[in-house]
């Protein structure tokens, strides 16, 4: 797995700068091509029912991200047909953040992704590499980009706090029995990134990044809430106290607990009044294969 990781990570940061003297509208059309292959590929290593297929077009993608993002100007071209990763600006439009996951045969889930600065000039870029295997406490641990909690993200907040920092919420599909979704926190030290920072606090305990595992089959909330500096999200429980310790089997139990922005630190808050906040579901990230599962059915329906 460690060579793998390595691989990637060398496909990464290989190879020239491309395309200095392209006009513009040739560097658009080059990144309007490889958008094109990369949506093919994202659709093969979401779809292909064979591992080593999923993989092999995995590693291709990579190769053809990377030729395109070394074009000119790629900051600012948004790839909104590769409909197989998320692509989340910050709002100070300082960095980007692509991110994806490949299906493991064993139906666990490994994650890539990169982070995009916006330098208006040479492409800078960190690869992202999911040591979440290797993490025993996630919630107490800050790591660099090659020790990377994967996830794909869905949301960016800033905080600008005596040391800015951004605030990522993210999907992190985990096994065949269950699934996570993590709040991790991102900031930079002499220009590169850090993930994790011990701004959580509640429950007697202070935490560097969140994590929450719930069961496979169900959905749970957790959303940003702008006006109120608010990050709300499902309580999650066991069906049975006898379970309380096998969090694959928790749902939500139609209550709601939430981080409070103050003074720069995230501070609990449980049982949360909703009538005071917007309506909102799981919609936030949608999984690309239960996506896929659904254009299929629609182009069979439409067909009939």
């Amino acid at each position: 797995m460690r060579r793998l990781c390595v691989f990637v990570i060398s496909i990464f940061i290989s190879g020239h700068t491309f395309g200095q003297h392209l006009s513009e509208d040739s560097r658009t059309k080059q990144l309007s091509i490889y958008q094109d292959s990369l949506a093919s590929l994202g659709k093969k290593f979401i779809n292909n029912e064979n591992d080593l297929e999923r993989k092999n077009a995995n590693y291709l993608f990579i190769k053809t991200l990377v030729s395109a993002l070394k074009t000119p100007n790629s900051f600012l071209f948004p790839f909104d047909s590769v409909k197989s990763i998320s692509i989340v600006n910050s709002p100070d439009n300082r960095f980007r953040i692509l991110s994806w996951h490949i299906i493991n045969q064993d139906g666990s889930y490994r994650f890539y992704g990169t982070v995009q600065m916006n330098t208006g000039g040479p492409l800078k870029m960190f690869p992202l590499e999911d040591y979440s295997p290797l993490l025993t406490n996630p919630e107490d641990s800050v790591t660099d980009n090659h020790k990377w909690y994967g996830a794909q993200y869905y949301k960016i907040v800033p905080v600008y706090a005596q040391k800015p920092y951004y605030i990522l919420i993210g999907w992190k599909g985990n096994t065949v029995k269950s699934t996570k979704k993590v709040i991790d926190v991102l900031s930079f030290t002499n220009d590169t990134p850090v993930f994790g920072l011990p701004v959580f606090d509640g429950n007697g305990k202070n935490r560097k990044r969140v994590v929450f595992e719930y069961a496979r089959q169900v959905s749970m909330l957790l959303k940003y809430i702008p006006d109120q500096n608010l990050i709300v999200f499902d309580h999650l429980a066991p069906p049975d106290k006898k379970m309380k310790d096998q969090p694959a089997a928790f749902g939500p139990d139609l209550t709601y607990d939430g981080y409070k922005l103050k003074n720069g630190r995230w501070v609990y808050i449980d049982n949360l009044d909703m009538r005071n906040i917007p309506a909102g579901n799981d919609a936030e990230f949608i999984d690309p294969k239960k996506q896929a599962a659904k254009d299929r059915s629609l182009i069979h329906s439409n067909k009939n």
